[in-house]
């Protein structure tokens, strides 16, 4: 069993728990800020210490683009979701009706809704690049101010002349 390592980030969106092996991350969630945060006492592999330093990037303004190995545990269904939601453009929003269509099943936006909320990789993978078909910000796990400022974040660093990754 490979052994997984967990730190904390205080990003400028509250407290981000990092947890991921010396190959992979496989969680990057949001936390209240009153927890406690302690991560792995022992020595931390260059994965987690290299995704915290794209996050701090990414909230500088300096990365469009995570270049990270992930990994999560889900369906096939899922796992096409995760996928296409790492093609939604940076600074870009899609709809879950839109994403459905991706899948190749108009029919599927509850099936997507679901997937997306089941992600566990918040940020770089982008769930909260998805809203409502009427432009309305819906479902993020994280809460909606957090999806909202994410959305300010990028949409001020795309319209920016920052040089980016």
């Amino acid at each position: 069993m490979t052994e997984s390592y967990t730190t904390y980030y205080h990003a400028p969106v509250g407290l981000l728990k990092i947890t991921g092996t010396n190959d992979y991350i496989s969680e990057v969630s949001f936390h209240d800020t009153s927890q406690k945060a302690e991560g792995n006492k022992k020595h931390l592999p260059p994965m987690l210490i290299n995704c915290v330093e794209q996050l701090i990037q990414y909230f500088n303004g300096q990365r469009r683009i995570f270049e990270l190995p992930l990994h999560q545990t889900g369906t096939p269904f899922q796992q096409n979701v995760w996928s296409l939601l790492t093609q939604i453009p940076f600074g870009k929003t899609i709809s879950y009706l839109e994403l459905a269509r991706k899948t190749g099943d108009t029919k599927a936006t509850r099936a997507v809704a679901n997937a997306n909320g089941k992600n566990n990789i918040a940020i770089i993978v982008p769930c909260h690049r998805v809203i409502g078909s009427n432009k309305d910000l819906v479902g993020y796990a994280g809460g909606l101010w957090r999806k909202k400022w994410l959305l300010e974040l990028e949409a001020k660093m795309a319209h920016g002349v920052q040089t980016l990754f």
